[in-house]
């Protein structure tokens, strides 16, 4: 049981924190106490909406207001430093998906945290839907026998409006990569949740309608996992106007459970809102396939009931803080985030090398920002 309110601090005000923001504002544990940004205007600003104190300085913020949690929301390249500092600083750390866009920028954070005994958590609210927490448990009693076959497809769009929205959208430096660094974090992680570590990835990204960027639209991916079990992967940006989201696990027994995270246009934080309710969309488990109509009826129903983009939110600042509390681990913990990352950054690199790449990954320490540049 939770005794005392979590002082919570922002850290970057762009469009996603403001879904934080709200969020920690419907829970009774939790009290947005302060904000952080580079820039003094924007945490003035962003302070004065949600009530809280604006600072310029992350050591000082934590110290003298006594945050006990910071939530990281600046843009993916820049969350290395901020995380640091603050967990120095003595601050628990929960950071928007992706960890970082390298995998050195995660060792940094994740070893900052373990050297001040701090938890660390990545955004993955999708976990808490209920039709992905359906297979994760049909997968763990047994109901489709060994996974043995996993895949993501998701076929979304973005238009230039969207990458001329903020200046750090569509570039290498400033946001670290396209679909697979800022769309595809959500299933990437959904599907290591279901399938497990990897052995091997070979991989291809390009860009395929969007010359006003520099960064990939389109991925794809052959996935070898330690287990035995094979995976596919097919992400893009390239789909007018977007069409769905969807995960889906096969089993040794011939069973396959599914799940459709996203449908309709795709959910851009600040601009848009959740299209379409997260449901089952594949159920082939003996003596329960008629319960797939039963769970997208009620699921869909509850999707009314609720905002989509806010709840999940709470769900999983909520999960960080009970972990907190009980000397836990939250659901999503920066070492899940770090595979999430691995994983994207093997396919930069498959295609880089124009071969398989062996797991695990480390970081290269180069200019080429784990595989990005060198294949331009």
């Amino acid at each position: 049981m939770i005794t005392k309110p979590y002082k919570i601090a922002i850290l970057g005000c762009g469009k996603v924190a403001h879904l934080h923001a709200q969020a920690i504002e419907n829970l009774s544990n939790a009290q947005l106490t302060a904000v952080w940004s580079r820039t003094k205007a924007s945490a003035e600003k962003f302070a004065k909406q949600y009530k809280a104190r604006p600072f310029d300085n992350i050591s000082e913020m934590i110290k003298n207001e006594g945050i006990d949690l910071v939530l990281v929301c600046t843009p993916h390249p820049f969350h290395r430093e901020p995380a640091v500092e603050a967990a120095k600083a003595g601050a628990h750390i929960l950071v928007e998906k992706p960890l970082a866009s390298t995998l050195e920028d995660c060792d940094a954070i994740i070893n900052a945290c373990n050297k001040a005994g701090v938890h660390l958590g990545v955004i993955s609210q999708r976990r808490w839907y209920a039709p992905v927490k359906r297979v994760k448990n049909a997968i763990e009693a047994g109901k489709i026998g060994k996974p043995v076959f996993g895949t993501i497809n998701m076929l979304g769009w973005r238009d230039k409006k969207y990458y001329d929205a903020d200046e750090w959208r569509g570039n290498w430096q400033m946001e670290g990569g396209g679909v697979l660094v800022n769309q595809a974090p959500h299933q990437l992680d959904i599907l290591l949740w279901y399938m497990g570590e990897i052995e091997e990835v070979y991989g291809l990204w390009k860009n395929l309608n969007h010359p006003y960027i520099e960064v990939e639209d389109t991925a794809l991916a052959i996935v070898k996992f330690k287990n035995g079990a094979i995976g596919n992967i097919i992400v893009s940006n390239s789909q007018k106007p977007g069409i769905y989201g969807k995960v889906q696990v096969h089993g040794e027994n011939g069973a396959s459970v599914g799940v459709q995270t996203d449908g309709g246009a795709m959910f851009i934080a600040g601009s848009s809102n959740v299209a379409e309710p997260p449901v089952n969309d594949l159920w082939t488990v003996p003596g329960e396939e008629h319960k797939l109509k039963k769970w997208v009826k009620n699921d869909t129903k509850f999707f009314h009931t609720i905002d989509p983009t806010i709840f999940y939110m709470e769900r999983q600042i909520e999960d960080f803080l009970n972990a907190l509390e009980t000397g836990s681990k939250p659901l999503v913990t920066g070492e899940d985030g770090r595979r999430t990352v691995e994983l994207f950054t093997a396919i930069y690199r498959s295609t880089r090398g124009n071969k398989p790449v062996k797991f695990p990954l480390m970081s290269e320490g180069t200019d080429d920002m784990d595989g990005r540049l060198s294949n331009l």
